[in-house]
């Protein structure tokens, strides 16, 4: 039988930088240095993207299928998180070599773009305020899940 529902892709290119919410405060022109510097991977289904504990090179973007971040080895009960395409991962990763925190595995075949750490470095360097926009949009990012976060505690009973 026939299958008439397509999976869900991000755009790829300089205009798909525009739907992923890590660069949507970037211009056409920035869109276009950023997708310079991005670096395609396919991975099948249950492998390994990162190990937790694993030194952090590079931010991940979803273009198409989903990827688990979950407890170490823990695919089935340690789900902390499912991202699917046109969303970022690793965003720490750019701004230090820190641990990864949690194992990124992909829930089903899927299609990454990478940015590495080097890269972004080398984007500080050449086009500061390409770089300043992505750094504030993460620390953005990282407000929201911490009051998410804090929200969460301040409900549980004491």
């Amino acid at each position: 039988m026939l299958s008439l529902t397509r999976k869900r892709k991000a755009p790829r290119g300089p205009q798909g930088l525009a739907h992923v919410p890590l660069f949507s405060g970037l211009d056409a022109k920035e869109h276009r240095v950023v997708a310079g510097l991005l670096h395609e991977r396919r991975y099948e289904q249950g492998e390994v993207i990162f190990d937790q504990g694993e030194d952090s090179q590079a931010l991940y973007v979803v273009i198409s299928g989903k990827v688990l971040i979950c407890r170490q080895g823990e695919a089935e009960t340690g789900k902390i998180a499912e991202i699917g395409p046109g969303r970022a991962f690793g965003e720490l990763a750019i701004l230090g070599g820190y641990g990864r925190s949690a194992q990124a595995r992909a829930a089903q075949v899927c299609v990454l773009q990478t940015l590495s750490r080097r890269d972004f470095e080398g984007l500080a360097e050449s086009h500061k305020a390409i770089a300043l926009k992505i750094t504030l949009q993460i620390a953005r990012q990282l407000a929201r899940q911490l009051r998410e976060q804090t929200g969460v505690i301040s409900e549980l009973p004491l």
